[in-house]
């Protein structure tokens, strides 16, 4: 089978080549060449290492750069980050599945989540409207000191200085309410989204 090929350290057939295997590659000229170890002017592409009866062992990839190696490298891991991402994609689906296994329990627990949110609200509300009232006292109050405020006692002043922060604070609550409203009716709607055909592939 090599008898007319050129061999590296001794023929193929040689006492001895049956040990490790014989290395054989086409080189960059087209010729053919044969060695009882990897070829250097195969290093850039393949080599069957064979037995001594000539069938294929194994074969031997080409000897890459190390920037071909680094390329390599970077491909497999952006091939196995595709694959997690997908693994994962499934693995979620199958969880919302579980979870919602129709619309009608999706819109229970989106109403459920917005209440939670609706009862800080209404509670923020309430308490406005009692400082509300006591801002109407308090000012009922300073009306005695309208020519003079300095002079109105520094217990009032105070008391002022709390409604208008305790008004702002409630004021700010109702805002991040209602911020958190929008965040869960958006996640909720991506949701309904992907559920929509995973209920239609079912």
């Amino acid at each position: 089978m090599f008898a007319d090929a050129p061999i590296h350290g001794h023929r193929a057939n040689a006492p001895g080549a049956a040990g490790p295997g014989i290395f054989t590659c086409v080189d960059s000229n087209g010729k053919r060449l044969s060695a009882d170890r990897p070829i250097s002017e195969c290093i850039d592409r393949e080599q069957r290492v064979l037995s001594g009866s000539g069938t294929t062992k194994r074969i031997v990839g080409p000897t890459l750069s190390i920037a071909e190696r680094e390329a390599r490298e970077a491909r497999e891991r952006e091939a196995a980050l595709v694959r997690q991402r997908a693994q994962e994609a499934t693995r979620q689906s199958r969880v919302l599945l579980s979870r919602y296994p129709d619309k009608a329990t999706h819109d229970v627990s989106r109403q459920e989540a917005l209440a939670a949110t609706q009862s800080v609200i209404d509670a923020a509300n309430a308490r406005i409207s009692e400082l509300v009232q006591e801002r109407r006292s308090l000012d009922d109050e300073l009306e005695f000191y309208r020519k003079d405020p300095s002079r109105a006692p520094a217990t009032l002043r105070r008391r002022l200085e709390s409604n208008s922060e305790s008004v702002q604070q409630q004021n700010q609550a109702i805002a991040d309410q209602r911020a958190e409203r929008a965040r869960i009716n958006a996640r909720y709607d991506a949701e309904l989204e992907r559920l929509q055909q995973l209920w239609l592939a079912k």
